[in-house]
């Protein structure tokens, strides 16, 4: 998909699960399990999609996926999947290396978002996934990943993202705003404070990278909304915001954990919002 000068891709890097009740608050099983069956543990299957926005100049990465340094404890409780898709192995298969990643936007820093962003050598030591990259994270996340609430504290593995600020490349943001030409990067605080989501626009065309604001398909509407939200009521005002500008603008939705749709627009019917047509990234 091209949009303006950047090339854009999503890329699939595995897959886990998460409890279905969690992800989707208070919505009843008895509507969540027609479109997000769930196994005999009530997990459902989610994506780890990342997405590369690229032009001459830059190689952009958007988030990182949940990595491989999870233990075997962890992998399983959360059933990560790498036996199909792998990070580096995606970008391979687009002729990219790890050294060719100029930036990598971080959404926010839960695990399942950065834990691609480093890796366990041979000898035992955390590295950098993207040594020449520049990894741009919101300042007020940043904060809250370092210090963060008894709720989501868990969902904060430091291994995943100190080494970004020891090794210098890490861009504090200050708000939403402009961070190349075309790209936007909105700021939410419903899920976590500080999470970003970007924008990709040119005079026809916008493409927005949702995140964990809206996961899935099955999210769009209103009322879906993660039990993993530490504001859900704040989530709700922001869908309140974010979704009639979407179906205004025929925006390209992409899904980040949906394991069946990578990205779609929205429409608004008698019921509410839900997703219009599939698009393929």
């Amino acid at each position: 998909m091209q949009i303006g000068p950047y090339e854009i891709f999503s890329l699939e890097t595995g897959q886990f699960r998460l409890d279905g009740g969690a992800m989707f608050g208070v919505v009843p099983k008895t509507l969540w399990q027609k479109s997000n069956p769930a196994d005999d543990e009530n997990r459902i299957l989610l994506a780890l999609r990342t997405l590369v926005i690229r032009n001459e100049e830059r190689t952009i990465l958007v988030d990182a996926g949940i990595g491989r340094k999870l233990n075997e404890k962890l992998s399983r409780i959360y059933a990560v999947d790498h036996s199909q898709h792998d990070l580096l192995k995606a970008l391979a298969d687009k002729g990219i290396s790890r050294e060719d990643i100029t930036d990598v936007i971080i959404t926010h820093l839960h695990f399942d978002h950065v834990g691609g962003a480093t890796f366990m050598d041979e000898q035992g030591e955390l590295q950098l996934t993207f040594p020449n990259a520049t990894y741009h994270v919101q300042g007020e996340q940043w904060h809250w990943a370092n210090h963060p609430a008894e709720k989501d504290r868990a969902s904060f593995i430091t291994d995943n993202f100190k080494l970004i600020s020891d090794s210098g490349r890490l861009h504090e943001l200050s708000g939403p705003g402009t961070l190349y030409p075309g790209i936007d990067l909105l700021v939410m605080y419903g899920h976590t404070h500080g999470m970003q989501l970007p924008r990709v626009s040119d005079n026809s065309s916008t493409l927005l990278y949702c995140a964990d604001l809206i996961p899935t398909a099955s999210h769009i509407p209103l009322a879906y909304i993660m039990g993993y939200d530490n504001n859900p009521l704040i989530t709700l005002q922001e869908k309140k915001r974010l979704l009639p500008q979407a179906v205004a603008g025929n925006w390209i939705m992409v899904f980040e954990h949906d394991p069946f749709r990578a990205a779609g627009t929205v429409e608004e019917t008698e019921k509410g919002f839900r997703m219009k047509e599939e698009v393929v990234l």
